[in-house]
């Protein structure tokens, strides 16, 4: 995924740590010289040991703030597979796309079917009625980083149904 980023002209913005999945895909994509913005509360830069090879680094308050800073500098949104801190982040930003605050792709890189609880978890609500079939249809799932990038650079903002 990362020397693709690069590969493409696409720059990452993400959390701005230095060490796990997204640490690794930072590095890919500076090896492969492509820009990295990572955007880290003054709180876990000891904790998660900010990246210090960043193009940019944005240091903020609040997670709430590196949240809408993230939001504010990206194009699009690809979820990795990672943990409870992924998952809130990119079910904000789904949330967001289905409320008209923002009308950027939202996206999965279901490595290894990474996702797939989360995807038959979000079908159901779809079933139940808790979710419109249009918000969920726009949401972007593949396995193939190629793939994915192909399916965000024809992502169109009128597939998305929002609830009001």
């Amino acid at each position: 995924m990362g020397r693709l980023c690069a590969q493409r002209g696409i720059g990452v913005v993400y959390g701005g740590g230095g060490v796990g999945l997204m640490g690794i895909l930072a590095d890919t994509v500076l090896a492969a010289d492509g820009e990295v913005t990572g955007v880290i509360p003054t709180l876990l830069v000891k904790k998660e040991k900010e990246h210090r090879g960043l193009t940019r680094l944005i240091e903020v308050g609040t997670m709430h703030e590196r949240k809408q800073t993230m939001a504010d500098l990206s194009d699009a949104f690809i979820a990795l597979p990672g943990g409870i801190g992924t998952l809130e982040e990119v079910i904000e930003m789904f949330t967001w796309q289905q409320l008209g605050y923002h009308c950027k792709a939202v996206a999965l890189l279901n490595v290894a079917g990474f996702f797939d609880p989360l995807i038959l978890f979000l079908r159901s609500m779809e079933t139940n009625g808790f979710l419109h079939k249009g918000n969920l249809d726009a949401l972007i799932v593949d396995s193939d980083p190629l793939t994915l990038l192909d399916k965000l650079a024809n992502f169109s903002p009128r597939t998305v149904n929002k609830w009001f």
